[in-house]
C-alpha cells in the first residue's frame, strides 16, 4: 500500500501544475526568448503552425496590444500574440505564482492528496477516502 501511495503522490506532484498544450504558432519565424521581453536573447525560433505547450504565463512588454508572454515547455518565452490560444487571457497559471508544485519534502510521504489522486487510488485498489470503522473501531 505504501508503494502505491508513494506512486500516487509522485503522480499528483507531477500533474499539480497545469500545463496547456497544443497551441499553434500563428506567425512566421516567431522568436522564443530567454525571458519575457524582446530585450532577451533568442533561444529558438518557431515556424508557423508549430504546436507549443505552455508551462506558465507572465506579463511583459506589449506586442501589438497583448502584454502576455507564454513560457513554453522548451524553457523560453514567446509573445502570446503569436500563439493561437483563442483568448487574450491566461490559459494556465502565472509564472512564479501558486501554480507550481511545492518543493519535495525530503523524500517523505505526501502531506496531501487531491481528488484526482484519490480517484486514481480508488480505481486501482478500492480505496475509500473516509472508511467506515469495523466492529472494534478500526478503519476498514
Amino acid at each position: 500500500m505504501k508503494s502505491t501511495y508513494f506512486a500516487v503522490c509522485a503522480f499528483v506532484a507531477a500533474t499539480a501544475a497545469p500545463q496547456a498544450s497544443g497551441y499553434a504558432i500563428n506567425g512566421n519565424d516567431v522568436n522564443c526568448r530567454s525571458g519575457p521581453s524582446t530585450s532577451y536573447g533568442v533561444a529558438r525560433t518557431y515556424n508557423k503552425g508549430h504546436d507549443v505547450s505552455i508551462v506558465c504565463q507572465t506579463t511583459g512588454p506589449s506586442i501589438n496590444g497583448d502584454t502576455l508572454w507564454d513560457k513554453t515547455s522548451d524553457g523560453c518565452y514567446v509573445a502570446d500574440y503569436y500563439v493561437s490560444t483563442g483568448t487574450g487571457n491566461y490559459v494556465t497559471g502565472k509564472c512564479g505564482g501558486g501554480s507550481t508544485p511545492p518543493p519535495s519534502n525530503g523524500g517523505g510521504y505526501c502531506k496531501t492528496v487531491n481528488q484526482a489522486g484519490l480517484d486514481l487510488i480508488s480505481k486501482w485498489e478500492g480505496f475509500v477516502a473516509s472508511p467506515k470503522p469495523d466492529p472494534i473501531g478500526l478503519p476498514t
